[in-house]
């Protein structure tokens, strides 16, 4: 935390824009007080809580949210949906990044990087004083550009619509990382769950890096093609 604007800077945001290896792990269930320690002591720099199918709601988001500031671990939430008030109100509650699924062209890009940026970079409303900036005082313009170059937003590339606007989602100012969706890609593409099908494989492949694109990530479960810099591996416990 910064004296000047009581805003924590993002331990992990310049990592993944400089494609470096960042740990961490999504969590869909055990939404426990103590998980943030236990994924601390797992040795994650991030934690990536998820409401879109988890069933999690923004009061536990808070506490969550809260617990990982204490323990020194990157609080990050995939909402539901790309609506402004998911977005906005998850910044609000603490979390440094949101991930935002399905997102199918640049206009609704260019939504998103609206409704998680301040002015005048976007169209988010203030809050100040409250959790995302540990309710603290401290110079107003500081504290809001301090934000704003905190916020890590990533953006799901999920569906064959999204593949199509790919250049133009990857190009829009805001929107950090991209991350591939795979299953809901196969599914639109109507061979669910088919990850070695000639259709999947060619939608997703070549299409590494976007042309002209700024985003720095994909997700997989297989081994990363030249050029990716992220992969995430599914696991129960």
């Amino acid at each position: 935390m910064t004296a000047a604007t009581g805003v924590r800077p993002s331990a992990i945001r310049q990592k993944v824009l400089s494609g470096e290896t960042v740990a961490g792990a999504m969590v869909f269930e055990f939404f426990a007080p103590g998980m943030p320690q236990v994924l601390k002591s797992a040795g994650c720099e991030f934690a990536l809580f998820d409401m879109e199918h988890a069933g999690l709601g923004f009061e536990t988001l808070k506490m969550l949210a809260a617990g990982c500031r204490g323990v020194g671990i990157e609080p990050l939430v995939r909402v539901p949906r790309s609506e402004y008030h998911f977005l906005a109100r998850a910044l609000d509650v603490g979390v440094h990044g949101v991930m935002v699924p399905m997102v199918e062209s640049a206009a609704e890009a260019r939504r998103i990087a609206e409704a998680t940026h301040y002015p005048p970079v976007g169209r988010r409303g203030a809050a100040l004083g409250v959790a995302q900036d540990d309710y603290s005082a401290g110079d107003v313009r500081a504290k809001l550009a301090a934000l704003n170059s905190r916020t890590l937003v990533i953006a799901q590339i999920e569906s064959e619509r999204g593949m199509e606007e790919l250049e133009g989602i990857a190009s829009t100012p805001g929107i950090d990382v991209l991350w591939l969706g795979h299953f809901d890609l196969t599914n639109f593409l109507g061979i669910p769950g088919e990850f070695e099908a000639p259709r999947y494989l060619d939608r997703s492949e070549p299409s590494w890096p976007p042309p002209g694109g700024t985003a720095k990530a994909w997700d997989s479960w297989r081994p990363m093609p030249s050029g990716r810099d992220a992969t995430g591996i599914s696991a129960s416990t």
